[in-house]
C-alpha cells in the first residue's frame, strides 16, 4: 500500500501524501522523542521531519525500504535539531526525573535515565544503540540505515554498553 501512496505523493497527489504521513507520523515521533528525550522537542523534529518528507519524496527511488529511508530522514532531523540546542539542554541531568518521585515512577526514571545516558555517547554509538534497542531492528538492518556492516554495528553496540556502564555508575574507570 506505501508503495502506491509513495508513487502518487511522488507525483504531486497531496492526499496521497497525507495519507502515507499519517501511516508513518506515530513511528516518526517515536524516534524522534528516543532521540530528544523531551515531548516537546520530538513533535518539533517530527513537523521537521513531514516538511522535510514533502521536499524530498520525490528522491524517494526505493532502493531501501521507505521506513528506513524514513528513519535516517527522521535520525538527520533530530541530529540537526539537538545541535541547535544549547549545552544545558542536553545535559544529561536535565534528563534524570526528580529524585523524590515514588517507587512507581522508578522504571521510567531508569529508562530516561539510560536514553540520557545513550544520547552522551559518540555519534556511531549512539546511533547503534537507539537503532538495535530503541528501535529494535537487527545488526544488519542498523547496518543499512547507518550505512556500515553488520560487524561494525555490533563492534559499535559492544563499545557503547562499555561506555554506559561508566555514564550510569554502574562500574569505575
Amino acid at each position: 500500500m506505501d508503495e502506491d501512496l509513495i508513487e502518487r505523493a511522488q507525483n504531486g497527489d497531496r492526499h496521497a501524501f497525507g495519507l502515507l504521513v499519517e501511516r508513518h507520523y506515530d513511528f516518526v515521533h517515536s524516534i524522534a522523542w528516543r532521540w530528544s528525550g523531551h515531548a516537546v522537542d520530538a513533535e518539533d523534529i517530527a513537523q521537521t521531519v513531514c516538511l522535510k518528507l514533502a521536499q524530498a519524496i520525490r528522491t524517494f527511488r526505493g532502493a531501501s525500504r521507505f521506513r528506513t529511508w524514513l528513519y535516517t530522514l527522521t535520525v538527520n532531523a533530530a541530529r540537526d535539531h539537538q545541535r541547535s540546542q544549547s549545552r544545558e539542554r542536553r545535559n544529561a541531568a536535565n534528563y534524570l526525573a526528580d529524585p523524590t518521585s515514588d517507587a512507581a515512577n522508578d522504571n521510567h526514571d531508569q529508562a530516561e535515565a539510560l536514553w540520557a545516558a545513550v544520547r552522551q555517547l559518540p555519534e556511531k554509538q549512539g546511533d547503534a544503540v537507539l537503532l538495535v534497542y530503541g528501535e529494535g531492528l537487527s545488526h544488519a538492518g542498523a547496518g543499512d540505515v547507518m550505512g556500515c556492516s553488520e560487524a561494525t554495528v555490533s563492534w559499535h553496540v559492544h563499545e557503547a554498553r562499555k561506555r554506559l556502564k561508566i555514564l550510569l555508575g554502574r562500574e569505575t574507570v
